[in-house]
């Protein structure tokens, strides 16, 4: 099972806070009340991509016990005949076998490395584009050179050097 989201929110370069979506809700809220004209940014922590905040709707209710609070949601999924007699002869059937290729598939270094290497390029991509160096920390982003970003981001701001390390990992 995936774990639940968490969220940073972004005012400018500035961190305000992060957690989950009604977390950070609840800190948009207050920085908006605060200062109407804030140009608020969220973004998923592990996937870097950027996220819509409804303002207007109250924090969804807590969910209740049983399969749906698991976050099970039945979709479709397209195999040839071959790949569902294989999955089909699987101890626990389809269901079960495809779990377990995710979960082994989300615990593979190389899998997490990209992943976090791509979502914190998106991060970066959205709030920092423009900044100086970025390009140069680019490829030493896409190069797995540490020290190399470092010392591409050294004049960043804070907030937005700290979320993309933290992202990577290199925190």
């Amino acid at each position: 099972m995936a774990d639940q989201a968490e969220y940073g929110l972004f005012d400018g370069f500035e961190r305000l806070g992060g957690g989950d979506m009604a977390a950070v809700i609840a800190i948009a809220r207050e920085a908006l009340a605060r200062k109407p004209d804030a140009a608020l940014l969220a973004f998923d922590t592990r996937t870097g991509q950027q996220t819509d905040l409804d303002l207007r709707a109250p924090p969804p209710p807590p969910r209740k016990a049983g399969r749906p609070k698991l976050g099970v949601t039945p979709r479709e999924v397209t195999l040839l005949p071959r790949h569902w007699d294989w999955l089909s002869s699987q101890p626990g059937g389809a269901s079960v076998t495809l779990r377990r290729l995710v979960e082994a598939a989300s615990r593979d270094p190389v899998e997490s490395r990209r992943t976090a290497r791509d979502g914190a390029y998106r991060f970066l991509s959205a709030i920092g584009g423009d900044l100086p160096g970025f390009e140069e920390a680019s490829r030493t982003l896409f190069r797995d050179d540490r020290e190399g970003f470092l010392a591409n981001t050294e004049t960043w701001p804070g907030d937005v050097r700290r979320q993309a390390l933290s992202m990577l990992g290199w925190d």
